[in-house]
């Protein structure tokens, strides 16, 4: 499994987000991260390094963007971020550059002891670990009260959660209700129940096979996956429909009925990462089903 799926894997709650705490006089900023260490600022952030990519498509959805002096080099979205420097990632993250760039603050995520190595070189690593919808809300606070910009991370996340919201009233009737599977990697992991992506599929009225009795991002056998005849089937667009060698998936109604979508790989990177464009992802996951022929009706093969 990668270190990305590693990170997903982890369980979280609210009260390991970074969270902010009363500011201190004169401006000065206080948070308290991922690891319950506080993180404390003489003021709003003006240059920051993002070693994620929903780190820099937040802070650059609310209005920070010309503060992040380096990302990672999965930033790719906005347009903006392309032309920053880019430092690497999580897992090989270039220290040297970082150090030379003369962060305020770095952005990573906890248990990838890169905090460790630019903290001994006296660089604030502020970690954020948001796995599910209440994660994000935080999340997006934080982040603005880290640029200076206090109630602007929690009106975003009501705007993201009102364009949900229209999105679910257009799901077509004969798919509420009705199952789905959501994997990733070409099955290295599927989204369960408790993920943000798994809360985004319930709020547009579907119920997913990989129940809350799962882990966040559990591995599901080829098994399990018949035993549970899901209704419609979402993968990247890099795995054969039918997948070789996985028993009895030939047999799919889902898979015999042209029930499934293959995302294309650029847009499935909106999928999983916990961000501000998740109302994107709810919309790919709208546009797979308004195109399939719905559950119990015949359709040839495309």
């Amino acid at each position: 499994m990668s270190d990305y799926l590693k990170a997903l894997a982890l369980t979280s709650a609210i009260s390991l987000l970074a969270q902010p705490v009363q500011a201190a006089a004169q401006g000065a900023i206080e948070l308290v991260d991922a690891r319950q260490k506080a993180i404390a600022l003489a003021g709003p952030a003006r240059r920051i390094v993002s070693l994620q990519p929903s780190f820099t498509e937040a802070i650059c959805a609310l209005g920070g963007c010309d503060a992040l002096v380096g990302v990672d080099r999965y930033s790719t979205w906005p347009q903006q971020a392309a032309a920053i420097p880019k430092v690497g990632s999580l897992r090989d993250p270039d220290i040297e550059r970082i150090v030379a760039l003369r962060p305020d603050v770095v952005l990573a995520r906890p248990n990838h002891k890169v905090d460790e190595r630019l903290e001994s070189l006296g660089i604030p690593v502020l970690t954020l670990n948001a796995q599910t919808y209440d994660d994000m809300a935080q999340e997006l606070e934080t982040l603005a009260m880290l640029l200076g910009r206090p109630g602007r991370g929690t009106r975003l996340w009501q705007q993201t959660r009102d364009r949900l919201d229209a999105l679910r009233r257009q799901v077509p009737r004969q798919w509420q209700g009705r199952k789905v599977y959501f994997e990733l990697h070409s099955g290295m992991a599927a989204a369960g129940e408790a993920s943000f992506i798994g809360q985004t599929l319930q709020g547009l009225g579907l119920v997913n096979i990989a129940g809350r009795d799962l882990p966040m991002y559990p591995r599901l056998s080829p098994e399990y996956v018949v035993r549970a005849n899901p209704d419609v089937i979402i993968t990247m667009a890099d795995m054969p429909v039918p997948p070789p060698a996985r028993q009895g998936w030939s047999l799919l109604p889902a898979l015999k009925g042209n029930r499934y979508c293959r995302i294309p790989n650029a847009d499935f990177e909106v999928m999983v990462r916990p961000g501000p464009r998740i109302d994107e992802a709810a919309r790919q996951i709208l546009l797979c089903l308004q195109q399939l022929p719905p559950p119990g009706t015949e359709s040839s093969k495309r």
